[in-house]
Formats: structure tokens, sequence, C-alpha cells
């Protein structure tokens, strides 16, 4: 009974559950802009400025702590990505044989799903979080909510206890920005090619370090990296094929053939 609910509640999200985490998760940040914000606004009535330059900062900082909780809507909300209807585009069959492969930085939001859409696969839980690397506030909040999936095992990002050429799909969903170190992220690419039948794949969705995401985010763009430093990690890792498109303006898929 208490697996079948938990199953449950990885599949079904709820309203705005997208929005609500990002205001969970990053409750400092929202705390202290408005904070700051009043500052300012303190500021500017106390040395009389035009109501133009007051409106002028006030939309300023307004944007700066709205917009990326539209567009974490729009993308986690609306745009239907945890139906994970896009991965149809990837033709990725649903049977016993089938060994896929899913890795988190700590919070897991995707393997219930995945597991509902392919149920007759095999499909394996690891999770790279490390307490020493991975000290945001944000991603700290999030483990400790996160639903764990049975027998998900932690690794580090550069051994997966899996064999050499046994995993036909490994999936990195939203969490591969979280190795920060560019070697690091070519070492943990390149065992999980090791892992990927010769002919497996690596799917892996993330923000980039783009112009879409400098609007949604501002500064906090910089927490993503470009689409030029993916692909030279995943050639680094020495995968000969790899796939960039579009979900959304905000987010970019990548698919990348072992051989």
């Amino acid at each position: 009974m208490e697996k079948s609910k938990k199953r449950s509640m990885g599949i079904e999200r709820k309203k705005f559950q997208g929005v609500l985490n990002i205001l969970s998760f990053n409750s400092h940040f929202y705390v202290i802009g408005l904070l700051v914000l009043f500052l300012i606004i303190a500021i500017c009535f106390h040395f009389n400025l035009s109501n133009l330059l007051i409106s002028i900062i006030v939309s300023a900082f307004l944007y700066g702590l709205l917009m990326p909780l539209i567009v974490s809507a729009y993308v986690y909300d609306f745009s239907g990505y945890y139906h994970f209807n896009w991965l149809d585009q990837f033709k990725i069959k649903d049977a016993k044989e089938n060994v896929f492969v899913n890795i988190n930085a700590g919070f897991d939001e995707t393997s219930f799903i995945l597991k509902y859409k392919f149920p007759k696969s095999d499909l394996k839980v690891f999770d790279f979080y490390n307490a020493d690397k991975h000290t945001e506030p944000a991603i700290v909040r999030a483990r400790k909510v996160s639903l764990v999936y049975p027998e998900t095992k932690q690794i580090t990002h550069n051994s997966i206890p899996m064999k050499e050429n046994s995993v036909d799909v490994v999936f990195l969903l939203s969490a591969v920005h979280e190795i920060r170190n560019y070697t690091e992220k070519a070492e943990f690419l390149k065992e999980c090619k090791r892992i990927c039948k010769p002919s497996g794949k690596v799917i892996m969705v993330e923000h980039l370090r783009d112009i879409p995401n400098f609007f949604a985010f501002s500064v906090g763009f910089t927490h993503f990296f470009s689409s030029k430093t993916w692909k030279n990690v995943f050639r680094k890792a020495e995968f000969k094929s790899i796939l960039e498109t579009k979900f959304t303006p905000f987010m970019s898929i990548f698919s990348a053939i072992n051989n």
C-alpha cells in the first residue's frame, strides 16, 4: 500500500508544483530580494527621487523576482514536460530485455514517471548528490522533500555500478549541471558511455546559459552551461553523435549515441 501511494505521488503532480518548488527551494532568495526592494524604495523616498525612477527600479526588481516563476510555470506546469511525450521522438521501446538508468542530483521527480511510461523495462536509479560539493540551499531543501525511488543507489561522478555495454538508455533530466567542474562532467559522461550498449544512448535535458534563459532568470542563468560547453563535454567523453533539440525556448534535449 505504501509503495503504491508513493508511486501515485510521483506521477500525479499538483497544480503549479513547479512554481511551488521554485518558491520553496529558493525561499532565501525571495526573502532577501523583497527586503532589498523595500530598502531601496525607502531610500528613494528619503532622497525624494522622481516617481519615474522609483517605478523603473521597482519594475526591475519585480521582473527579477517574478519572471523565474512565470517561466518555471510555463516549463514545468503547462508545457507537458512531466508527461514525457517529448520522449516519443526517440522511439524508445518498452521491453523486458531493456535496461534504463535514471541519474539525479538528489532531487528525483522523474523516476516514478519513467517507470509508469516504460513499465516492462528494468529501471535502475542512481543519485550522485555530494553533500560536500552540492551545498546550494536550493538543492539541500529539495533533497529533504524528494521522493526516493526504490533501491536508489548513491554514486560518485566517476563510478556507476553497472556492467560495461549493459544499458539501453541513460536519462539525465535537469541534473548534470550540478556537476560544476568541466573535467568531472566529462568523466561522468564517459562513465555513462561505458555502461551504454553499442546501440545505447544518453538523453539529457538542461536549461542553457543563453539569451532566453538570461531573460528568464537574469544572473541566475549562470548556474547553467552553454550548448557549446555540453557538446564539447560529450565529445570529450567520446560520444560519436550528439543531437540537440529544443523543448520550449528555455530547455534543450541532448541525445548522444554511443556508436
